[in-house]
């Protein structure tokens, strides 16, 4: 019965481990950066064609849009900078060019810096080559500028009430069915 009940809470603990790390990497975080130069890179995507009725392996080809800064403890930060369309994450995002010709036009010096707040979501991952992906960008005063995540905070207000929503009307359905 220990094992039962010891198993039953190590699957908990996964569980809220594995919507921690989910929430971390899809809702957005903010850095403040010197953006210090944009890059387009052609990439080859492999895959199967599904419209051949062969299901023929093809090539494809897309442009790739990152933008390169640094932290003010001087580590360098790339971010990735794609659409996100229509498709999860709801980001809602179909501005990546814009996005890419503000960024170009932020890029500034160590002798003359102009600092920004780059709004993004996702993880660096240099093993992987992942990158975070850019949605927005504003400038902001000076390294030491401070944000408050209210998105985020809403979110998780909400989502928690939700939740506990649902956690009452559970036990308020068993406690109907248990008692006569």
């Amino acid at each position: 019965m220990r094992f039962i009940s010891f198993l039953k809470w190590l699957l908990i603990v996964i569980a809220i481990v594995a919507v921690g790390l989910f929430l971390n990497f899809y809702l957005p975080s903010k850095d403040v950066v010197r953006i210090v130069g944009v890059d387009v890179k052609r990439a080859d995507l492999r895959g199967r064609d599904q419209s051949s009725p062969e299901g023929d392996s093809s090539v494809r080809t897309r442009d790739v849009r990152y933008i390169n800064a640094i932290s003010p403890s001087r580590k360098p930060r790339v971010y990735w900078n794609e659409d996100t369309g229509w498709g999860f994450p709801w980001y809602f995002k179909f501005d990546s060019g814009n996005l890419q010709a503000e960024a170009q036009d932020a890029i500034s010096t160590l002798e003359n810096p102009r600092w920004y707040v780059v709004n993004h979501y996702g993880w660096r991952i240099t093993m992987f080559s992942m990158y975070p992906n850019a949605i927005s960008i504003r400038e902001v005063s000076g390294p030491d500028h401070t944000t408050i995540p209210w998105f985020n905070i809403v979110f998780l207000i909400v989502a928690a009430l939700l939740l506990l929503t649902i956690w009452r009307l559970v036990v308020k359905l068993r406690r109907g069915r248990a008692e006569p």
